[in-house]
């Protein structure tokens, strides 16, 4: 027996179920952030002032990086469920879904870009000149 009548089954409209999975993927996630945030703040508040250095050696501790690397992805997914509740509340037609295809990709693309990107490429200098790496950073005292 279905509950869809013969314009809904063509369309692919059925009972309202995907409101209720986005309800409560919002409140999980935000549940989630609670304790993620805390534990990702701690760390990199202490290794704020101490440079690139002082941050490598923070989250190149295993428990740091896990917890960083969950924090940008279920704050990335709860952004991207956010935006997407909000669109579809508020604007119809063709600009609904092509604002939801694009919020998820720029979620995808933030969380993507923050867990690869703050480890930057090495440098392989000659044994017989070390400093050639460091003759391209700039420093601030």
């Amino acid at each position: 027996m279905s509950y869809k009548t013969d314009y809904n089954a063509v369309a692919g409209l059925g009972r309202a179920n995907e409101g209720v999975h986005h309800f409560w993927m919002q409140r999980l996630t935000s549940i989630a952030l609670v304790p993620l945030t805390i534990l990702f703040l701690i760390p990199f508040g202490r290794a704020l002032g101490g440079g690139h250095e002082a941050l490598v050696a923070t989250y190149g501790q295993f428990g740091n990086a896990v917890t960083a690397i969950l924090f940008i992805a279920v704050a990335c997914w709860h952004f991207a469920i956010g935006m997407q509740v909000v669109i579809e509340d508020y604007l119809a037609g063709g600009a609904r879904l092509v604002l939801v295809i694009l919020t998820k990709l720029f979620s995808a693309t933030l969380a993507v870009s923050g867990i690869i990107w703050p480890s930057p490429p090495s440098c392989s200098a000659p044994e017989d000149r070390p400093n050639v790496c460091l003759s391209n950073r700039t420093t601030h005292l």
